[in-house]
This record gives structure tokens, sequence and C-alpha cells, in this order.
């Protein structure tokens, strides 16, 4: 079913409206106490809307907000310039795509726009260890990058096998009530709070 633009855009544009004074308020307040949660998921969730109506009306096909993809991507063009055949006939580099578009640069935008959002609240600092990563694990720096490091190769491959990461399954799918992608939340974070609390809490 195709999407009826000017409804959607009216639609987005009563939402703007409706949320400007109780946005404006939580941004004032954000810059005494902090981010507060609620703004950031409403801005989140207006983002993930205005992205899907604009790729609707620029490239005519909607497209939904995701992160993992870009991690595959970033891959490819990095191996391209020391195997450029194997990458144009690899199967999964054929499926996503090798290319810098459009979420590529949000990924870049997310860490610019969280530094900036830590600077604004003044809760920016530089932590080479996490105080309670330190009391469990010790002020180990490169203890500490080598979880990191195989943590998160542990967490891009499953969130490629769920074919989605928090972002595509949590902000993308659950907009559009997809199973699949309540069930990939739940296990994200159910398996989450478990790896947590084996790493943090047990033999402590």
């Amino acid at each position: 079913m195709k999407l009826n633009h000017a409804v959607l855009l009216k639609m987005t544009e009563q939402t703007l409206t409706g949320s400007q004074i109780t946005m404006s308020a939580q941004l004032s307040k954000a810059q005494r106490d902090g981010w507060s949660p609620y703004l950031a998921g409403a801005l989140v969730g207006l983002l993930a809307i205005l992205s899907v109506y604009l790729t609707t009306v620029y490239m005519g096909k909607s497209n939904y907000l995701g992160a993992s993809t870009t991690f595959v991507r970033a891959a490819g063009l990095v191996f391209q310039n020391f195997d450029a055949a194997h990458v144009a006939q690899n199967a999964y580099y054929a499926k996503e795509k090798v290319k810098i578009d459009w979420q590529f640069l949000l990924i870049i935008g997310i860490f610019f726009g969280a530094l900036l959002s830590a600077v604004t609240d003044k809760s920016f600092k530089l932590e080479g260890v996490p105080p309670v990563w330190q009391q469990r694990f010790g002020s180990s720096v490169i203890k500490k990058a080598i979880f990191a490091f195989f943590g998160g190769i542990v967490a891009m491959i499953g969130a490629r096998l769920a074919d989605g990461c928090p972002s595509g399954h949590g902000l993308s799918g659950m907009m559009q009530l997809s199973v699949s992608s309540f069930v990939a939340m739940a296990m994200f974070f159910g398996f989450g709070a478990l790896v947590a609390h084996f790493m943090y809490t047990r033999g402590a």
C-alpha cells in the first residue's frame, strides 16, 4: 500500500507542533540536569518517522533507521583497497551493497551528536575505564580494550545473524509492529541482562 504523502506530512507537522512546547521545556532542563531519556526517545521517534517519509518521497522507497549494516559496508570499503575482486564476488557484500549512503552518514552523525549532547549538558569527560568495570576487573585499560574489542565482534555477529541491531529492530521494526523485532529485542535485552549479571555480580 502506497503512503499518502500529504497525509503523512500533515501528521508529521501536527506531531512536531504538539511536541514543541514540551520539548522546549525538556531542552532547557537538559542544560541543567542532563538529557531526559523521554526527550531523547521522542526525538529519535520523530527522526524515524521523518526518515521513512523523506526516503519515500525522494528515493521512491521507504528506508528505515538501522546501524549494523553500515559497519558491514564500512568493512567492505576497507577491504576493497586490498582485494576489490573478492569484495565484488562476495555474496554477502553483494547483498548488503557496499556504498556510502544516508545511513552511513547517520552513523557518523551519531558520534558527533553524542559528543555535542555530552558537551552541552556538561557530562563529557575522558574515561579510560568506567568505575563499574574498575570495581570488578581492575583499572587496566588494555584489559578493558581487549574485552571491548571481542565483545564488539560478538555483538556484530549476533546483530547480523538477527538481520538487525537494536536500532533496526528496536526503532524501525517495532514501529511497524514486526513480531520478529519484538522477539529480537527481548533476546537483546534479556541476554544482555544475564551477561551483565554474570560478569558484574557472580563471584564478586
